[in-house]
Order: C-alpha cells, then sequence, then structure tokens
C-alpha cells in the first residue's frame, strides 16, 4: 500500500525522466503547508541558476503568512525575475508530482506573466 508521499514521488520520477530526455533548462517547485520552494536548474550540469522561496528576506517582511496562494504568487514572480536576469527564458515545469492547482497553479501563471516560457 502507498501513501500520498509515495505516490506524489512516483509522480515526480515520470516526470522528471521526460524533462531529462527533453535536455531543457527545469523550473523545479516543493512545497510544504508553510512554505513554497522552486528552483531553475540547469539540464546540462545539474547547477541551480536561479532559486527562490517564501524564506528569502525580501519576501518575508511583505508577506503576512507565506503558505497561501499570494506566497506563491509573490516567489512566482520573485523566481521569473532571478532566471530572466540569468539569461534563462524557456523552462520545462517540474511540479515534483504535485497537482496544477492551488499555489502550484498561482506560482506558474505568475511566473509566465513575469517573462518565463514553459
Amino acid at each position: 500500500m502507498s501513501d500520498k508521499k509515495t505516490s506524489r514521488l512516483r509522480r515526480a520520477r515520470k516526470t522528471r525522466a521526460k524533462i531529462a530526455g527533453l535536455e531543457a533548462v527545469r523550473l523545479s517547485v516543493h512545497r510544504t503547508p508553510r512554505h513554497f520552494y522552486a528552483q531553475v536548474i540547469d539540464a546540462a550540469s545539474e547547477n541551480v541558476l536561479a532559486s527562490a522561496s517564501t524564506l528569502d528576506a525580501g519576501l518575508r517582511k511583505e508577506l503576512k503568512y507565506t503558505g497561501n496562494v499570494e506566497a506563491a504568487s509573490a516567489v512566482g514572480k520573485l523566481l521569473a525575475e532571478k532566471a530572466v536576469s540569468a539569461g534563462v527564458e524557456a523552462v520545462a515545469f517540474d511540479r515534483s508530482g504535485f497537482r496544477y492547482h492551488g499555489r502550484v497553479k498561482a506560482f506558474a501563471e505568475a511566473a509566465r506573466e513575469n517573462g518565463l516560457k514553459f
């Protein structure tokens, strides 16, 4: 019998295998009940090109609560700005097995509005 986390990680492995075949820059997200994290990872060297989370000092000051849709949108905006300044425009979206709904959807839409293509 599998639990929620095992199922999510199984879905994540499947997605990451497809993205690895594309050899595209990967936009990976992770969410917990309290925080939201995102990284832009280079396909060839697996180096992190840009990262943002609700733990960033600038975001923590302006956000009242870090585990909601508003916070995820702010992380998406910040990450898109960092990625574009690092020279990344197109990415493959790695949801890490999370459904495209709620905070993940808000993050993705904010990142698209601020210059990332996926």
